[in-house]
């Protein structure tokens, strides 16, 4: 039977929890995740209290309080978030079952074209927004990345074909998103996993280039020699290399 001690611990506000996910990949112990469209924590002894979440919040559901809870048990939060990493169809980080890692198989290139689309689509993996992606995600696994930026699909009329047939991709956007968070993230999946090579795809406006900027930042911080490049679709929908 455990013992309690009074000690500081999170707490979640439900009635102001929205479900949003954005604290889980706050927490690097796994103790909260999304249940029933609310935060929730887990299990008390994955807590560490420290509030490293509180600032993912932006509804300000999350608090530190003091409160009688199991002591904070740093292996078993390790072990728990290993148990989640190597599930094979992992949670996504924002605990939204329809976001879960997931490899998808390719349509057969002979099979009938359906009543929506005149060819078959190229992509290949699940979740793609980079927020999403779980960092552990199996399809990065000896993986040729490509790295889009959101507007890129909509420009480019060759997308599936022309840049993401063969690659899961990751989709970002460097001017509306945080760029640290990117950075750190992508330099977790580029040190956890042997990518093969990394193609950036951006469109030619300036704000664009961020989205290099931030995998070149990533790429130094694993100390990692991954082969890497970019392309450039213009904004009448031409393809160019840098």
């Amino acid at each position: 039977m455990s013992v309690k001690t009074v000690r500081t611990i999170v707490q979640i506000d439900e009635e102001k929890c929205d479900g949003c996910g954005l604290c889980v990949p706050g927490c690097k112990e796994g103790a909260i995740q999304i249940i029933d469209g609310k935060a929730r924590l887990v299990e008390d002894r994955y807590c560490d209290g420290l509030g490293a979440c509180l600032g993912d919040c932006p509804k300000g559901a999350i608090t530190v309080i003091e409160r009688g809870a199991d002591a904070f048990d740093e292996e078993a939060a390790m072990e728990h978030v290993a148990a989640q990493a190597d599930a094979p169809e992992q949670k996504s980080p924002c605990g939204c079952p329809s976001a879960a890692a997931m490899s998808l198989g390719l349509a057969e290139e002979s099979a009938a074209p359906s009543q929506t689309t005149s060819r078959p689509p190229q992509l290949r993996n699940w979740p793609v927004q980079l927020t999403l992606v779980p960092v552990g995600a199996p399809w990065l696994d000896g993986a040729d990345l490509l790295i889009s930026a959101d507007c890129v699909p909509f420009a480019y009329a060759d997308f599936h074909d022309g840049l993401l047939a063969g690659h899961p991709v990751i989709t970002a956007c460097p001017k509306l998103d945080e760029v640290e968070p990117y950075i750190e993230k992508l330099t977790e999946i580029f040190t956890e996993h042997d990518l093969n090579s990394v193609t950036v795809a951006r469109m030619e406006v300036p704000c664009c280039s961020g989205l290099v900027m931030l995998v070149e930042q990533a790429l130094a911080a694993s100390a990692k020699n991954i082969p890497f490049k970019q392309v450039i679709v213009t904004i009448d929908g031409r393809l160019e290399s840098s």
